[in-house]
């Protein structure tokens, strides 16, 4: 369920619409033919649409989500709404009911819904959501949007080579269940899940275009190499043998030893991927120009695009997760290209993924990896016996570069690390209690303990709970990616205050634990069936016309707030990942990707604010805290003692 992030919202705010058709007009080109045979997309056609939630039922959740904003945050203080309200707390309210009054926004819900219902759509936000929040985003991919998962530690594979080969083996085997479309489709509690930005997976790539970003999926029977970095150069690299089978852990490992020779013990002074590290409209300008330098550089650049992914095999051997994180997440820039899913490996077996965000959100990845890792960590796949000592030596994929160009490599690689620079990655393993204990003997969800966490440890740092941005999936539905989970709550703020309340006991503390987590699972259910908050309202915003005036409610300075994302929360379980992270969506915020395993807890804090070391801290107190207070339920905590 996870979605990143820094969405589109900031550029509404400054005016900027963007329509374009560039993504919708993609899907067309990775559509297959589907035989009665093929089980991955058999639920497709029967996925219910999107809801539009009623307008009466978003206000009345938009205004109980932003109290904690307009109340006392001291533990002593009582909330806006039970004490003498705030001027903030009587404008927002004053906000909201003008906007249930207002014959416009009633007409903007009409509009909207005439959307929804317009004969071929497939889902009212689809194309605004993927324009808004990714093509259209002009960031650097990295920070910003793009993720990564870290693996744990393969002690069977400990070369760069070797993992890779084990890594890719499997990874073909799940490809192939993927292209088929023999992969077992997903499923909820109350149903299938789409399955649509599965064939994003392999073969495609995302395209640096002005004003908005476009992506394609290469044809899979006829696209059958990867492509290798090594030291800043690449190489194509067959995956499949002329009479189709795939090549066996041991001719992999063979070839990319091959790819470690040709490149040889120095990196390339110009590492073309390292312009994939830009802002987009300059990587675009960038493209143009490496592409009308010389025409074999379209052809090369084509081949990159068109391979199954990109295996990038670093000459760095990271040891402690926070090291691995940014490996996996940065790498540098120069043995990289961001624009396509790829695979990392480092010289010491130590391995992750980085995702590109735009066509797919994190399940999607998330079930390859934890498939390939648990094929090879259990031997469930044949990972080949033959060798052909006598395959073909791996292709270098080579450029013509002008001056200009060079030039513009070398300003890339420096941006890339002056931006880089400002970012740390913090790891929190928490081996105190996981999923078994939190179901079993705290009797509460495993993710509303790590939301309270967050809460709690943001708190202890900086006296206020946060504006939280939790990421849940909307997969139920057709084309449907994520939705989000408000998980600051009047009610979450008033635990808070009492977590850090010297006189209050453990019986009161507990008590509005449980009020918080209730609160949070609500929110996270009505989230999930499409009638949560911010995507009704970005899409009422996006149904105004030109010089109709904006509704009171977006430009209450409250509405703003609670849309600056302070955390933005995701996670990623599984017992073979070792650290899932991305980067904070605002200046003064923190990305936080977690994943509540059986035994532990994993807390990822990316920041640029310098506080992120700290925030960890807060957060294994916070995580203690909580401890404390469930073992106060059968006397082995302290109750009169502050926490």
């Amino acid at each position: 369920m996870f979605s990143l992030r820094r969405t589109a919202l900031h550029s509404i705010s400054t005016g900027r619409l963007l329509t374009s058709n560039s993504f919708q007009a993609n899907r067309s080109t990775m559509a297959s033919t589907r035989s009665k045979s093929t089980i991955t997309y058999q639920h497709q056609d029967s996925l219910p649409h999107l809801p539009v939630p009623e307008l009466e039922s978003t206000a009345q959740k938009y205004f109980r989500s932003i109290l904690p904003l307009v109340s006392p945050q001291d533990p002593h203080s009582p909330t806006a709404s039970d004490g003498t309200p705030t001027p903030a707390y009587k404008h927002t309210k004053a906000c909201v009911e003008d906007f249930l009054k207002s014959p416009l926004v009633k007409e903007l819900q009409n509009r909207l819904k005439k959307r929804a219902h317009e004969e071929g759509r497939e889902s009212w936000l689809s194309e605004w959501w993927n324009e808004l929040a990714y093509m259209a985003y002009r960031d650097p991919l990295i920070p910003f949007s793009s993720y990564y998962i870290a693996h744990k530690v393969d002690h069977h594979r400990r070369t760069g080579p070797k993992r890779a080969a084990g890594l890719v083996r499997a990874m073909m085997e799940f490809r192939h269940l993927t292209e088929t479309e023999q992969l077992e489709p997903e499923h909820s509690r109350t149903g299938p899940l789409c399955m649509n930005s599965y064939r994003w997976l392999f073969n495609s790539c995302r395209y640096p275009v002005k004003p908005s970003d476009t992506a394609r999926k290469f044809d899979p029977q006829v696209n059958t190499h990867l492509v290798v970095i090594r030291k800043g150069q690449f190489f194509e690299l067959p995956a499949v043998k002329p009479d189709g089978t795939l090549l066996s852990e041991a001719e992999l490992e063979s070839q990319f030893n091959k790819v470690i020779q040709l490149a040889g013990p120095t990196e390339t002074p110009f590492p073309v991927g390292a312009l994939t590290t830009e802002h987009r409209d300059i990587w675009a300008d960038m493209r143009e120009e490496l592409c009308k330098t010389d025409p074999h550089n379209s052809k090369s650049l084509e081949r990159i695009e068109s391979g199954i992914v990109c295996v990038a095999l670093d000459d760095t051997s990271p040891i402690t997760r926070d090291e691995l994180g940014f490996t996996i997440w940065s790498g540098g820039g120069k043995n990289r290209f961001f624009d396509k899913q790829q695979l990392i490996v480092c010289e010491n077996g130590q391995s992750g993924f980085n995702a590109e965000h735009s066509c797919m959100d994190g399940t999607p990845v998330s079930r390859m990896n934890d498939w390939i890792l648990d094929a090879l960590a259990n031997k469930k796949i044949d990972l080949g016996s033959s060798f052909d000592s006598n395959l073909p030596a791996p292709t270098p994929i080579e450029f013509v570069l002008s001056d200009t160009t060079k030039q513009n490599i070398l300003r890339s690689v420096t941006k890339f690390h002056n931006l880089m620079s400002l970012q740390t990655l913090d790891v929190l393993e928490y081996p105190g209690y996981g999923k078994r204990v939190i179901k079993n003997q705290f009797k509460t969800s495993p993710d509303a303990i790590a939301q309270l966490t967050f809460q709690l440890g943001h708190y202890k740092l900086f006296g206020r709970v946060p504006v939280t941005y939790e990421s849940c999936q909307t997969r139920k539905f057709k084309l449907g990616r994520t939705e989000v989970i408000r998980s600051c709550s009047i009610e979450a703020l008033e635990w808070c205050k009492a977590m850090e309340d010297v006189n209050a006991d453990w019986p009161t503390r507990l008590e509005k634990f449980k009020l918080a987590a209730k609160a949070h699972l609500a929110y996270a259910k009505e989230a999930s069936d499409g009638q949560g908050v911010d995507r009704h309202l970005l899409g009422l915003r996006l149904s105004l016309k030109p010089g109709e005036e904006m509704p009171a409610l977006f430009q209450d300075p409250i509405y703003k707030e609670s849309t600056n994302w302070i955390l933005s929360t995701s996670t990623l379980p599984s017992e073979y990942f070792n650290g899932l992270g991305y980067g904070a969506v605002v200046p003064e915020g923190f990305g936080l990707a977690y994943a509540v395993n059986e035994e532990s807890m994993r807390f990822t804090v990316t920041t640029t604010t310098g506080n992120g070391a700290r925030l960890k801290y807060c957060l294994h107190e916070a995580a203690d805290d909580i401890h404390k207070m469930m073992r106060s339920q059968d006397g082995k905590g302290v109750p009169s003692a502050k926490l």
